[in-house]
């Protein structure tokens, strides 16, 4: 009887860790987060985070940096993915990109934002601190470095954006251990 109830318990756990979905079929259409920069003059700086992929979702999240600079129509993202490094191409990605897309369907979330003068100066810091990331080759879920690894990166290097991510950001702390 024993037995049963923990093979029971065990499906159950493995059925569970199945989202059911196929991650190249997932959303990864904007939330409508983002203010509009072809009507939206001001530079905008904004970290979002969004539920990782799969199983891992209920752990932890997945952070990125959107920027506009004063008078841009595009925003440009900042983030590190980790199937880059199968692929021998650098983790880091800086690209004209949609700021508040959906992480492979999980909705992002604002944590940090950054609107109007003074602006654009942070975004040059970031972009400096972006570019001197120094782990653009690699990447680990557990313990780092991973995406979390990257945009707690971009914060210690500009403390002025403020940022202060979640304990669900498993991997922001990995520089401090180095």
């Amino acid at each position: 009887m024993k037995m049963r109830f923990v093979l029971l318990c065990v499906a159950a756990l493995l059925v569970s860790c199945s989202s059911g979905q196929d991650w190249r079929t997932a959303s990864r259409e904007p939330a409508g987060i983002a203010p509009d920069p072809a009507t939206t003059k001001e530079a905008v700086l904004h970290v979002y985070g969004a539920d990782a992929w799969g199983w891992r979702g209920w752990f932890a999240i997945h952070t990125w940096v959107a920027a506009k600079r004063t008078g841009e129509d595009a925003y440009t993202v900042y983030d590190v993915v980790g199937w880059r490094a199968s692929r021998g191409v650098p983790v880091v990605r800086i690209a004209r990109d949609a700021p508040d897309r959906h992480w492979y369907g999980a909705p992002p979330r604002l944590l940090k934002e950054h609107r109007g003068p003074g602006v654009d100066e942070l975004i040059d810091a970031v972009d400096r601190a972006a570019k001197s990331y120094p782990w653009v080759t690699e990447y680990k879920a557990f313990p780092g470095p991973n995406s979390n690894t990257f945009v707690a990166w971009i914060g210690r290097q500009v403390p002025e954006l403020g940022l202060d991510l979640p304990f669900s950001a498993i991997g922001s702390s990995y520089a401090d251990s180095r």
